[in-house]
């Protein structure tokens, strides 16, 4: 306690992660204040006034914020930005809300990173522990803060899905088991366009681990393999792989999932009964198993979870069927790679809702299946020349939109029975709606009203 008494902590952005933060900070002693560029949200205002922590909205103060012995930062401000900048200059530390919280907790960390499937993968791997009456908490980039779950909950072990950013402001934070799902382009906007930076920002995940630790990869992504040897592992490490046969890790026989930690209990499945379909997706069961078989969970009760698991929101979400006609809410792909993901895991043939605000996409990667499966293509977007160059020689036909409600009730006209309408937009969805889940929220109320 008395290491932080009256040390003033900063807390930059007042959103789930940075309230949350503030909230533990004050529970340790800290001389707390929260400054947040933008306006901060009547949920979050509450908190911080019911504990008393000073804040501010719609402004820095310079004077108190570089003031700091320490600051807090959200995940979404840039290191680029002027005020870490002048902190920078300052040598005032600069952590993540993840970095902080992880001090006051004893817990085990079980941490999640990659460029896709990261919310999936936490999400099963959270489901099976708490079926197996692991005491577990769920945090990062999905769910309720985690400092402020380290300030109020008492839980053993965490599952956190951990993005690039956040590990950019990580240092000491050590994950006992660290799981990287796969490093495709993504936010290299942030990253100065170049990909080897990106990579290396998500190989911060194995930081401060030992023999002792664990980390679980993907044998079958290019990426990854040349991460590692960059990046030595000192940790335990466990591959999976849908091409190859392993000795120890995951991998496909017939048409099973066999998971193997060095020859004793193992583990297989049919993949016709896990509860996500899709290459993908046998991708992320096999990494949420193998983090079960480290911690030695029974095989029936992974099994159980990973053939009852009902997905989460926004992610190939299955809305409805209508007149044969299946409905899919994917609209948490925001880049092309997701996109691929979601055509590569539907049959044919698809209506695919596509567009907003282009990241600089490449959706040559997207050709092939869309040439092979998709039969035209809705955009939504304010934007959509990108799409039209990119696609109007592989598909019958691409029609513009400019609302939710308009691209579903055409695609819907489109569509015949059997055939599958997709909103796996690729790009984020700023240009017409709030975020992604807006976006999905609206699909959704307009495939009930159809």
């Amino acid at each position: 306690m008395s290491s932080a008494a009256k040390k003033l902590l900063v807390v930059l952005g007042a959103g789930e992660s940075g309230t949350g933060a503030a909230v533990l900070a004050r529970q340790q002693g800290y001389d707390v204040f929260v400054s947040d560029l933008g306006s901060i949200g009547d949920k979050y205002k509450q908190e911080l006034d019911s504990l008393g922590i000073a804040y501010e909205e719609g402004t820095h103060t310079e004077e108190r914020i570089l003031a700091a012995a320490e600051v807090v930062k959200s995940p979404g401000i840039p290191s680029k930005a002027p005020m870490i900048k002048k902190l920078v200059e300052k040598a005032v530390p600069v952590i993540s809300e993840i970095e902080f919280a992880a001090r006051y907790t004893d817990a085990k960390m079980i941490c999640i990173t990659g460029s896709n499937g990261k919310s999936t993968t936490t999400m099963l791997t959270y489901h099976i522990l708490k079926n197996a009456g692991v005491n577990v908490g769920l945090a990062g980039n999905i769910g309720k803060s985690f400092a402020k779950q380290v300030a109020t909950e008492s839980f053993g072990y965490y599952v956190l899905e951990i993005s690039s950013f956040m590990l950019d402001d990580m240092y000491r934070f050590k994950a006992d088991i660290a799981v990287l799902l796969n490093i495709t382009p993504d936010h290299l906007d942030r990253y100065e366009y170049n990909m080897e930076n990106y990579a290396d920002s998500k190989f911060r995940i194995l930081q401060n681990q030992t023999s002792d630790d664990v980390f679980i990869y993907c044998a079958d992504d290019p990426e990854t393999i040349a991460g590692m040897q960059r990046h030595p592992v000192k940790a335990t490490a466990y591959p999976f792989s849908i091409t190859n046969t392993l000795t120890s890790g995951a991998w496909l026989e017939n048409n099973d999932l066999v998971i193997n930690l060095n020859n004793h209990n193992s583990f297989n499945m049919s993949v016709n009964d896990l509860a996500l379909q899709g290459k993908h997706n046998i991708y992320n069961s096999m990494a949420s198993g193998i983090t079960a078989k480290v911690l030695e969970l029974r095989n029936q009760t992974i099994r159980e979870s990973m053939s009852n698991f009902t997905g989460i929101e926004h992610r190939l979400e299955f809305v409805a069927r209508i007149s044969g006609i299946d409905f899919i809410n994917d609209s948490k792909a925001t880049n092309v790679n997701s996109t691929w993901y979601a055509l590569e895991s539907v049959s044919p043939s698809v209506i695919l809702i596509l567009g907003g605000v282009d990241k600089g996409n490449d959706y040559s990667m997207l050709k092939e299946l869309v040439k092979t499966k998709v039969r035209a293509i809705v955009c939504l977007g304010k934007d959509t020349k990108r799409i039209h160059d990119a696609f109007e020689e592989d598909v019958d036909m691409i029609v513009n939109t400019f609302s939710a409600k308009e691209a579903t009730q055409i695609a819907f006209h489109m569509a015949k029975k059997g055939d599958t309408v997709l909103l796996s937009p690729a790009c984020a969805s700023f240009d017409l709606f709030r975020n992604y889940e807006d976006r999905g929220e609206q699909f959704k109320q307009a495939v009930k009203e159809l």
